[in-house]
């Protein structure tokens, strides 16, 4: 069903980031920017903040000389799934560890889709875990616990 002259999905997604980028921005004014020589910790924020901005308005643009279709129904489940995965990641990589942290948050996160299956989310769920661990732990040597207190 194509009756609108823009796509309504990409003038929401630019909208966003522009809206995003002006938030992070507006908080990077409040610390120091420093100078070009010398940045501070609120320059990096800012040139990244005007880096989404510009995303945005292209994407903006772009969308507004393109005719797209309506958005279809929201994904609630997936939604739901996504946002929750990292709180998790959170409240459990203290008690688990890096390793069972990260297993439990991409087995949730599996099941934002309706077509995963139990047995591939865990075999999905094991094979990120174990590449998260080979990259993180043992190729940048990052400094955190692989199993906490209750995996002992």
């Amino acid at each position: 069903m194509k009756n609108q002259s823009f796509d309504p999905t990409n003038v929401i997604c630019g909208a966003f980031f522009i809206l995003a980028g002006a938030i992070f921005a507006w908080q990077s004014l409040s610390v120091d920017l420093g100078s070009w020589l010398k940045i501070g910790p609120g320059g990096m924020p800012l040139v990244l903040s005007m880096l989404l901005i510009l995303l945005g308005a292209v994407i903006l643009i772009g969308a507004l000389r393109e005719v797209g279709e309506s958005v279809g129904t929201i994904a609630w489940r997936g939604i739901f799934f996504i946002t929750l995965a990292p709180i998790i990641f959170g409240l459990t990589v203290r008690g688990l560890g890096f390793v069972g942290a990260v297993f439990v948050t991409a087995l949730f996160a599996c099941f934002a889709s309706f077509k995963m299956k139990p047995l591939s989310a865990l075999a999905l769920a094991a094979a990120l875990t174990a590449f998260s661990t080979v990259v993180f732990s043992y190729g940048l040597n990052l400094p955190f616990e692989r199993f906490g207190p209750w995996l002992r």
